[in-house]
């Protein structure tokens, strides 16, 4: 009996050591049109057990979810310890034309709160682009937010969230906007490329 006890405490323990990693997003990430289940950050807390990687996911993400709606959720989302943070905001700022420099103030603000609570948080921005008839000026403007930050604040970059997925019918719901749940997958292994990197 005194060993299952000791056994039990260094369950509790372990499990207690496992890194918490929040996936802050938009309807990307919430997994907007599939099961809860199908969306990447389901995906990839099944990916880093086939890995035998620890990790605690919380999906995050809220579909009509924007930079500075990120930005609000931070005191929430802190009241518990954060280890890994996947920040993937921005496709509503660019669908709805707002500011880029708003946008790259307000993800800054996010990743002070973050570091500011955590300084030794692991921070992976993915990458956004915006719809073609946003113009060219503007697409430019809205993808060199996310390199910019990156490299300013020495974080992980995923490209684009939605490499091989965006503008490819089969790998999106009917909408033409939001993953299916093969386009979740493409997402998940995308997410776990840049991931893997650090461990």
């Amino acid at each position: 009996m005194k060993y299952i006890g000791i056994f039990f405490l260094f369950a509790l323990s372990a499990i207690g050591d496992e890194p918490r990693i929040i996936c802050l997003g938009d309807s990307l990430t919430a997994g907007y049109g599939v099961q809860e289940d199908e969306a990447w950050p389901k995906l990839f807390q099944e990916k880093l057990k086939q890995e035998n990687q620890p990790g605690i996911i919380v999906n995050s993400g809220s579909s009509g979810g924007t930079s500075a709606g990120g930005l609000r959720k931070l005191p929430w989302i802190f009241k518990k310890d954060v280890d890994v943070l996947i920040l993937a905001l921005g496709a509503n700022d660019g669908l709805r034309g707002l500011s880029t420099t708003v946008l790259e103030q307000n993800l800054q603000a996010i990743i002070d709160y973050c570091k500011k609570h955590k300084p030794k948080i692991r921070i992976i921005i993915a990458g956004m682009k915006t719809p073609p008839n946003m113009g060219q000026e503007y697409s430019d403007s809205f993808e060199k937010v996310y390199t910019s930050l990156a490299s300013k604040n020495k974080l992980e970059l995923i490209p684009f969230l939605l490499e091989g997925v965006a503008g490819h019918a089969k790998m999106n719901l009917p909408d033409g906007i939001h993953p299916n749940q093969a386009g979740h997958k493409i997402i998940c292994e995308l997410v776990w490329n840049v991931y893997k990197k650090g461990l």
